[in-house]
């Protein structure tokens, strides 16, 4: 099979090559007239033929070599056509095709891919080499793959972010004191990339960059709220969360859905992206410190660079640090063997269970355990990908929850029945007492206060400003019902008080 492997990969990269070179052509004044039928066209050959490829690659492992050779030459041939084709229609989204390439390229480097690589690389120059991002050994041979499919509105992502100093510090604190938060941003992202990424994909915008926010923004934890009270992974604010289609829907959040908040993150960015000129860097000081603020800085049309000190300085310290720390985070999430990281594999496919008794994902935790995936138990990615559950409440039997898919065999082998499903019922059924009448804790407490609901307050955002009183506290306090803790602006709640000390 090297042969075919070696033909496949050759013609795959010449392909992306041809794709990936296409030049960026300026929007005309006038809307252009989109033909989508014959975008439509081209995206039924772009399946057609990486269905024939792959059959291809299958008559390959059976040995007919020939039949293999003249399936993937005939896919790769069309498929090329059809992509030289798409660069000249407005409307058609190139970026498609890459992924298309890219994917078929990471299938034709099966078992042999290590020996295929050093054939790949034989021809290949040390810069080349050095400028390798990817972890396919063919792709890391040819630099150009590498960065075709990190672009952003036509221009490599690797040229946009510039190397300077405030991105070499930042990189140094993600690589030192904050690298166990990089790595977890980097688990926890993977288990919920199948909800997220293709809401970017959609958008035309590159993964690394949605990786750089959300290891920023909330390290990859759905339900992070800030002291100022932007949530979610993305942290949005709840006013900004509304205009792109973040509401509360009976009770529920939506700035807490990992899907739903990478849709009005992406849409937030292509917005500011036509604002600024594509200026990267103003469009996430932006996201950071407010766009008004960053137009009456840069102006519209971002003629000018964030690294300007005009604007620079003139921005927040808390804007110039975390400009850097977010292109930091989606340059390491592209070229982490350059600085001696490697991230975790995860297993990360979905699944679903279908309880067979009544649980929490506190309970789940529990009965599940851990493993070499999740060393730290897996109440975080429950959390994450059951956004809407409240973790302390139990669900019927019956209830689909989302989990690994690892996890569907977990939970039959354990938690349907048996000791760890019962230990993890009693813990979770404990009850802490009351102190007795009289007693001196008793004797310091005082009579609650009161808490008058804004407009996009959350029980969680509410304990954290009160500084007093946890969310099931508060919720016990006013006979608030799990997990929607529905809310009316207006109304008072009552807050119990932290004892005296």
């Amino acid at each position: 099979m090297p042969i075919v492997h070696r033909l496949a990969a050759a013609a795959v990269l010449a392909a992306l090559a041809a794709c990936a070179a296409t030049p960026a052509q300026k929007a005309p004044p006038a809307a252009p007239k989109v033909d989508d039928a014959g975008i439509n066209a081209l995206y039924s050959r772009l399946d057609a033929d990486s269905t024939r490829y792959e059959n291809g690659l299958a008559l390959a492992r059976e040995g007919k070599s020939d039949q293999a050779e003249a399936e993937v030459t005939a896919a790769l041939d069309d498929l090329r056509a059809a992509a030289t084709r798409c660069a000249d229609l407005d409307g058609c989204d190139q970026q498609r095709f890459v992924a298309a390439f890219d994917r078929l390229l990471r299938l034709s480097t099966g078992s042999e891919a290590n020996k295929e690589s050093e054939e790949s690389t034989a021809g290949a120059t040390p810069e080349a080499a050095q400028e390798a991002g990817e972890t396919s050994p063919v792709v890391a041979a040819v630099p150009e793959l590498g960065r075709s499919v990190t672009l952003l509105k036509g221009r490599e992502l690797g040229e946009i972010i510039a190397l300077n100093g405030p991105v070499k510090a930042a990189l140094e604190e993600w690589l030192t004191q904050y690298r166990p938060n990089l790595v977890a941003a980097y688990v926890n992202y993977e288990y919920m990339r199948y909800l997220m990424w293709p809401e970017y994909e959609k958008a035309g915008l590159p993964e690394a960059l949605l990786f750089g926010m959300l290891a920023k923004e909330s390290g990859g934890k759905v339900h992070a709220v800030s002291r100022s009270g932007a949530s979610g992974p993305l942290q949005f604010m709840y006013a900004t969360g509304l205009r792109f289609g973040l509401g509360t829907v009976d009770g529920f959040d939506q700035r807490f859905d990992p899907k739903l908040s990478a849709r009005a993150n992406a849409a937030y960015i292509n917005e500011q992206l036509a604002i600024f000129n594509n200026q990267l860097e103003l469009v996430i000081g932006a996201y950071n410190g407010g766009e008004g603020a960053m137009q009456r800085l840069a102006g519209r049309g971002g003629g000018q660079n964030f690294w300007d000190p005009k604007i620079y300085y003139a921005v927040s310290q808390e804007t110039r640090e975390y400009v850097p720390m977010v292109l930091a985070a989606a340059w390491l999430f592209m070229h982490p063997e350059r600085y001696n990281l490697e991230f975790p594999k995860v297993a990360a496919q979905p699944g679903t269970i279908t309880l067979a008794r009544p649980a929490s994902i506190a309970e789940l935790t529990i009965c599940l355990g851990n493993d070499a995936d999740s060393e730290g138990g897996w109440f975080r990615t429950l959390r994450n990908l059951n956004p809407q559950l409240d973790p302390q409440q139990q669900e019927p039997a019956g209830a689909k929850i989302s989990v690994p898919v690892q996890l569907e065999a977990v939970y039959a082998r354990d938690c349907a029945d048996g000791k760890w499903p019962t230990l993890a019922a009693e813990l979770h059924s404990a009850v802490v007492p009351s102190p007795p009448p009289g007693s001196l804790v008793h004797a310091q407490e005082v009579k609650p206060r009161g808490y008058v609901v804004r407009k996009g307050d959350t029980l969680s955002s509410i304990a954290k400003k009160v500084g007093c009183g946890g969310v099931r506290e508060i919720a016990a306090a006013n006979n608030l019902r799990a997990p929607a803790y529905a809310l009316k602006p207006g109304k008072t709640l009552r807050i119990p008080e932290c004892a005296k000390r």
